[in-house]
This record gives structure tokens, C-alpha cells and sequence, in this order.
């Protein structure tokens, strides 16, 4: 591999991450406050439909950053000359983010390595919403029995 599909392509991608961090991270603090809010209301594992409209939040908060991080990537797929319209390369950067992967359109060799790293980040951001979610329910576990805190 020569210089430019190695080394240009891997500093893209990494800023790309970078920028998919800051995204997720406005979701994680989201969801902080929105947990401190509703505890400071006294509304925190006050009943069944409290607390799933607190877990959809949650979940919705998590789905729209994922969304809006495919966004970014499709965006640097247009940028670098790969795709030329938007939805084509949403799709083509939804399979990559979500690890589907159809192999039905195939970048150059120049970016094509820009599809692992998506596919990387696609995990490490999914883990980070599972953890955001699993941390919203179990504060809402633990706040309304109390017979299962730590």
C-alpha cells in the first residue's frame, strides 16, 4: 500500500473518530442530566411508565447520536471524492458503522480502508450506548428498591 492509502486515510478516519466522540459524549451528559433532573423532581423510579420514558429518552438520546455520527462519516465519504450523492453514502456508511457491512458498493482502494475504521468506531460507540443505557437503568433500579443497592 502506498502512502496515501495507508497513512491519509488512517489521519481521517482518526479525526472522523475524534468528532464521533464529541458527538457521543453530548449524548452521554444528556442523559447524565436528564437522570439529575428527574431525581432532583422526585420523579426517579417513581412508577413503570416514569421510569420507561426515562429509558426511551435514554435509548432515543443514544440513536440520534449514532445517526447523526453516520452523518459524519457519509459526509467524509462525499468529501473524499467517493460518493457524489448523500443517501448513497449514509448507506454505504450505515453498513460500514454498523458492522452489516453488504459489500454491495465497495470504495476505491485509495479510502477503502476508511471502512474498517467506521466499522471500529461503529463497535466502541455502540458499547459506549449500551453502557449509557445500562447506567440509566440501574440508577432506576436501585432508586426504587431499595433492597438492591450496592
Amino acid at each position: 500500500m502506498t502512502f496515501v492509502s495507508t497513512w491519509i486515510p488512517m489521519l481521517v478516519g482518526t479525526i472522523a473518530i475524534a468528532f464521533t466522540i464529541v458527538v457521543h459524549s453530548g449524548a452521554l451528559i444528556a442523559n447524565i442530566h436528564l437522570v439529575r433532573r428527574e431525581r432532583r423532581l422526585g420523579h426517579l423510579g417513581a412508577g413503570f411508565w416514569v421510569d420507561l420514558r426515562l429509558v426511551f429518552v435514554a435509548m432515543m438520546l443514544a440513536l440520534a447520536a449514532h445517526l447523526i455520527e453516520i452523518g459524519v462519516w457519509a459526509l467524509l465519504f462525499m468529501r473524499s471524492g467517493e460518493f457524489q450523492a448523500f443517501g448513497i453514502a449514509f448507506y454505504h456508511s450505515a453498513m460500514n458503522y454498523t458492522t452489516l457491512g453488504y459489500g454491495d458498493i465497495v470504495m476505491s482502494p485509495a479510502w477503502r480502508l476508511l471502512g474498517p475504521l467506521e466499522a471500529m468506531d461503529g463497535l466502541l460507540m455502540a458499547g459506549v450506548s449500551t453502557a449509557m443505557i445500562f447506567a440509566v437503568i440501574l440508577r432506576l433500579v436501585e432508586t426504587r428498591f431499595p433492597d438492591l443497592r450496592r
